[in-house]
């Protein structure tokens, strides 16, 4: 059964979190009638309201949820109903304190935030599926649920518990994975500190130990827990395909890699009938725009390039960063329109109005607490205009340049303790050669490693450290059928179990990229080298020895003085490059034009022009971050959407500007 949109949402998806329960009845009508002001197609409902659809074991409370979902029914407003179960009641934790959740250190948590939660815990699990089921029966087959949203931004704020419950799910996990006590002590390397286990019950969770864990033990660890998580959501998920087969069933990511780091979503994504994504701007980042994009990007991928949704996002200032800068005027729109720019069929927000009290009082809302007659709400209300004229956009998808290989697996292994160097960062490495494919304005998918790539001309790999042999057989077959790989440094070190390949590094590379390295020679901090074409490396060096590559560019200075830095190897007809150091923005565009991805840009820097092709035609997104007039070449003939006014030869794109253009 095709679940891949929620059910009755013709345009694209416009609204946010609604929390009525927060409100008195007089407040309901003003809402409706604003948000058809506003031009709201959608809205999240019943997130966090466990304690009042179930105020007691077994008793349910459901008068006011019907009442809302009739009038978001009357109005034509479809909704997006949650699972409440990222937020048990009081009277749950009263019954069951051993569900709250132990720390690293042995520290169980309280309740009274969100997500306080042991996800190995049976109570826990038995009573999330219990709510889930009533919510199922009574409301599986409503007129106005569009699309079910499961529990809320697993992983955030806890991801793992270290209690006992804990450690006994991990142990089954384990003997799932590897049969026998003997595949699990030769997959962990335990005769190093004389680590050997006899028996199942004698392995824990990697607990705060002196003075490292067991690396391995810690990373499966990392996919145990995601795995639960996962498993929670599953529990939900099955229950309301089995009651409301018809509706599509999603849970919000935290896709973006400055947001959350403990889930797997290349995993999570193949459980999930629609992707959906929140995304919250690092407010005080330098061009927090291009992390947005690359958090978009991400989302696409994860949908397998299909359509997915922009859950939440902010009109402007959020609560919970150091210092909560406000969005400037313009802002939002520029933001929600990248989102749909990069795959996103719709702009949802947290919050549709904002809250007088709790932890978010001073998160914005698409109705703040100055009102209607405030800017946010004036522009609340144009960007719902501009939403609706996009309806022709709704299902089309982006087109892109190159693909990045992510894995979230291999993040984890190489971060934690005892590396080369704890400057040495993968997330900061994927950043910056997204950056410098941003810069140059390529369009990046982000592939997994093991993915097919053969429809990609370029592919980069900003960081793998952890390197399956399978996932080197794929790079070797596509780089000899003709694809031009970048490879980043400290990538094919270890295997799944972060054991070191044998032989020399980059054991998994070696053969692929036509070299070995003899020394890994970090850099101190603050330390930088130079190459013999100008380009600045920081952080890292090697010492490479050619083997049958040949080099590129060479180290001047440094540790690696006189060696090579970036290489070239032939394969096939093919190319596979190597990066020996950590270039800035402008190093790497560097080497991503002599790779020949790059030719020189015809647009400035921070404008933005991607393109959405679909049955119905192609869209081409150009969006102006900066505050100077742009006119931008434009070989088509087309309408602009949001204008209606023709162009042809030339784009005039205003300072802060969004400007859409149709063509057939």
């Amino acid at each position: 059964m095709e679940r891949d949109w929620p059910v009755g949402l013709e345009a694209l998806a416009y609204g946010g979190d609604y929390t009525p329960e927060q409100w008195p009845a007089e407040v309901w009508a003003e809402d409706r009638q604003l948000m058809r002001s506003a031009g709201v197609t959608m809205v999240s409902i019943g997130i966090f309201a466990w304690s009042l659809l179930e105020p007691e074991p077994g008793r349910y409370e459901f008068g006011w949820l019907d009442h809302q979902l009739a009038l978001l029914h009357e109005d034509g407003i479809r909704v997006d109903l949650g699972t409440p179960t990222v937020v048990p009641p009081a009277w749950f934790y009263e019954q069951h304190p051993e569900a709250l959740p132990v720390t690293r250190s042995g520290v169980r948590l309280e309740p009274g935030g969100r997500g306080t939660i042991c996800p190995s815990s049976p109570a826990y699990q038995e009573a999330a599926v219990a709510i889930t089921e009533q919510l199922a029966r009574r409301y599986g087959d409503h007129p106005a649920v569009a699309l079910w949203h499961v529990h809320n931004e697993y992983g955030a704020p806890v991801s793992a518990c270290y209690c006992d419950e804990s450690a006994k799910a991990f142990r089954g996990w384990l003997r799932d994975r590897y049969t026998t006590i003997k595949e699990l002590n030769e997959a962990w390397g335990t005769t190093f500190w004389g680590q050997t286990y006899n028996c199942w019950s004698q392995v824990e969770p990697p607990r705060q130990v002196p003075p490292v864990a067991n690396p391995s033990q810690q990373l499966d660890w990392a996919r145990f827990t995601s795995d639960a998580l996962l498993a929670n959501f599953k529990r939900e998920r099955d229950v309301l395909h089995a009651l409301s087969p018809q509706v599509p069933v999603t849970t919000n990511f935290h896709a973006g890699l400055a947001q959350c780091e403990s889930l797997d979503y290349w995993a999570w994504a193949r459980e999930v009938d629609v992707v959906t994504n929140d995304h919250y701007l690092v407010a005080e980042a330098d061009r927090n725009h291009v992390g947005l994009a690359m958090a978009a990007d991400i989302s696409r991928s994860l949908a397998g390039g299909r359509p997915w949704l922009l859950l939440e996002h902010s009109t402007g200032a959020v609560n919970w960063q150091p210092r909560n800068l406000a969005k400037r005027p313009g802002e939002m729109a520029r933001n929600s329109l990248a989102h749909v720019a990069r795959g996103s069929d719709g702009a949802m927000f947290f919050q549709w109005r904002a809250s007088r009290f709790g932890a978010e009082k001073f998160h914005s809302a698409m109705l703040p607490h100055a009102g209607t007659d405030s800017r946010i709400w004036r522009e609340v209300v144009q960007l719902g205009q501009d939403i609706a004229a996009l309806a022709p956009v709704r299902g089309s998808r982006v087109v892109a340049d190159i693909a990045m290989l992510w894995d979230w697996q291999s993040w984890w292994a190489q971060r934690l303790e005892w590396r080369p160097s704890a400057d040495l960062d993968a997330r900061e490495r994927a950043d910056t050669w997204y950056a410098a494919a941003y810069n140059h304005h390529l369009t990046v998918d982000f592939a997994h490693p093991g993915a097919d790539l053969s429809a990609y001309p370029l592919v980069v790999v900003p960081a793998l450290y952890s390197m399956t042999d399978a996932t080197a057989a794929n790079l070797h077959e596509y780089v000899a059928n003709g694809g031009v790989l970048v490879v980043s440094c400290f990538s094919g070190i270890v295997d799944e179990h972060d054991m070191v390949h044998p032989g020399a590094h980059p054991g998994a590379l070696r053969d692929l990229l036509g070299l070995t390295i003899d020394e890994f020679t970090p850099l101190r901090a603050d330390e930088q080298v130079q190459l013999d074409n100008g380009i600045t490396g920081q952080v890292w060096s090697e010492i490479v020895v050619l083997r049958g590559a040949e080099q590129v560019w060479s180290y001047t200075d440094g540790p690696a003085a006189g060696q090579p830095a970036v290489t070239r190897h032939t394969v096939g007809r093919g190319t596979a490059w190597y990066v020996s150091t950590c270039p800035t923005e402008d190093g790497l565009a560097t080497v991503l034009q002599a790779a020949g991805a790059l030719t020189a840009p015809d647009l400035p820097r921070d404008v933005e022009l991607v393109e959405r092709a679909g049955a119905n035609g192609r869209y081409f997104f150009a969006i102006n971050h900066t505050g100077n007039s742009v006119t931008l070449p434009f070989s088509e003939s087309g309408t602009e959407l949001l204008t209606g006014a023709h162009v042809a030869n030339a784009l005039e794109l205003p300072p802060g500007a969004v400007r859409i253009i149709a063509t057939a």
